[in-house]
């Protein structure tokens, strides 16, 4: 009872803890500017001026943090949230950085700035800590039931399972045992959620009927006609509601303003990076003489093969027994390499696949024939991808992992390109920021597997 009642006002408690850490960070900010920066510029701000610095800061504080998640004290991870919530203050603090030195009109040491951003931090820490254990004592996880079909939900539940805090499997059910006793096993068991993996239409929308009657918390896996729906656009026939799958893809305009950026992106990106590129083409070429580059063919638009440009991450014969995914441990990966593939910069030549056309900033990664072929065998949907030009990065890197399986990557994709928009491409290039700095994207398949499928047709 006492969850249920503390349940309405969860909204208001994270609101609270958000606006805590806002205001928290805005404070270290206006003692560092009006203690110092606002004494230094020629011309010091007054009450007004100070007003929009302040204003200007806590925006961009508020919007990065939105993107980052870095305000998701009950759903990630307290590791997450801090490292999220420390990524939003140094870029901010480096923006107004810059800012700052736009309006003092010269160089002004960065000296105080680095302070507040190391006190930041450590605020950050005891901030999530705290609210994280407060949380915690408002919400524990419910009780969930996991309904599933033919489909292993081993994967599902070792995947819930490293979320204790979060998620609390306490039961299992086949739906070979019929709606009647599935219900039953709800109401008697004192479930507050269900959790619904990859069962048939029919009874899965049954259930869900059932859990909106009795106000319980669902789960639900979504299959690919799921995700195509979600991509829709509401619309009423007199009184009759529909839902408008066009399928069509970018409109003509879109497509345009997509290529001009690009464009753009690309050269400047290639501009600000080419020391880098010098660099890591010295390291892999003193390392063992071999080639910089690695070419490699690669699907995009419409199944379209292209040779995909990387800084060679692996030994020279790496592939002499065939195509397969890089594994965990994987002893063909050079040191060099090992380091490029961490922090993802192997992937920085495709940029010049980009000013090519053959590929785009956010879209699906390309990939290869031969494996896409294999994936194509088992789940022929798989071809959906190509609906879109590859990008460089893209939803399915944000959300997913290199070992991500082509059943859940195939969702993802397809969730970008029904929804895909300049603001979405926007967000997703700020993620990518963001997951640079995490090793667990990078995981490869493990060493039984050549790629990352294990999973079934989808039904």
């Amino acid at each position: 009872m006492r969850q249920d009642y503390n349940e309405q006002y969860k909204r208001i408690v994270l609101f609270l803890f958000s606006g805590m850490i806002v205001f928290l960070e805005a404070l270290i900010f206006w003692f560092t500017w009006s203690r110092y920066y606002n004494q230094v510029i020629e011309r010091q701000f007054v009450f007004r001026g100070h007003i929009v610095i302040l204003a200007v800061y806590v925006i961009l504080i508020f919007l990065l943090s939105k993107v980052y998640g870095a305000f998701k004290i009950g759903s990630h991870r307290t590791t997450d949230v801090i490292f999220s919530q420390i990524l939003t203050i140094v870029l901010v603090n480096l923006i107004t950085y810059l800012q700052i030195m736009l309006l003092s009109l010269g160089w002004v040491t960065p000296w105080p700035m680095i302070g507040a951003t190391i006190v930041d931090a450590s605020v950050v820490i005891l901030w999530a800590t705290a609210c994280r254990w407060i949380y915690r004592k408002l919400y524990p996880p419910q009780r969930t039931l996991l309904v599933y079909c033919d489909r292993d939900p081993d994967g599902l539940v070792k995947k819930m399972n490293r979320r204790k805090d979060r998620y609390n499997i306490c039961g299992m059910i086949h739906i070979n045992a019929g709606l009647a006793l599935i219900e039953q096993e709800i109401e008697t068991g004192g479930y507050g959620t269900v959790l619904l993996c990859d069962i048939p239409g029919d009874i899965r929308n049954d259930i869900l009927k059932y859990c909106f009657k009795k106000s319980l918390r669902a789960y639900v896996t979504p299959k690919l006609s799921d995700v195509i729906l979600r991509g829709g656009d509401n619309m009423h026939l007199f009184d009759t509601p529909l839902v408008l799958c066009r399928n069509k893809g970018l409109s003509f305009e879109q497509r345009v303003m997509k290529r001009f950026f690009d464009i753009v992106l690309s050269l400047i990106a290639l501009v600000l990076f080419s020391p880098v590129f010098l660099i890591i083409a010295l390291c892999i070429k003193l390392y063992d003489g071999g080639p910089v580059l690695y070419k490699q063919d690669r699907l995009t638009l419409n199944g379209k093969v292209f040779q995909v440009y990387k800084f060679r991450s692996m030994r020279m014969d790496s592939e002499e027994n065939g195509a397969r995914l890089a594994m965990k441990h994987d002893d063909r990966v050079t040191p060099i390499g090992r380091v490029l593939r961490n922090i993802h910069v192997d992937e920085l030549p495709q940029l010049l696949n980009i000013l090519k056309g053959e590929m785009t900033w956010i879209g699906p990664r390309p990939e290869r024939p031969e494996i896409a072929e294999e994936y194509s065998k088992v789940i022929p949907e798989f071809s959906f991808r190509l609906k879109v030009k590859a990008g460089l990065t893209g939803y399915a890197q944000i959300y997913g992992k290199y070992n991500t399986t082509p059943y859940d990557k195939l969702k993802l994709d397809l969730y970008y390109i029904e929804q895909r928009s300049m603001l979405m491409d926007l967000r997703i290039l700020l993620m990518t920021v963001k997951i640079l700095f995490q090793k667990e994207n990078t995981e490869g398949v493990e060493e039984t597997q050549i790629t990352a499928l294990n999973t079934p047709k989808d039904e």
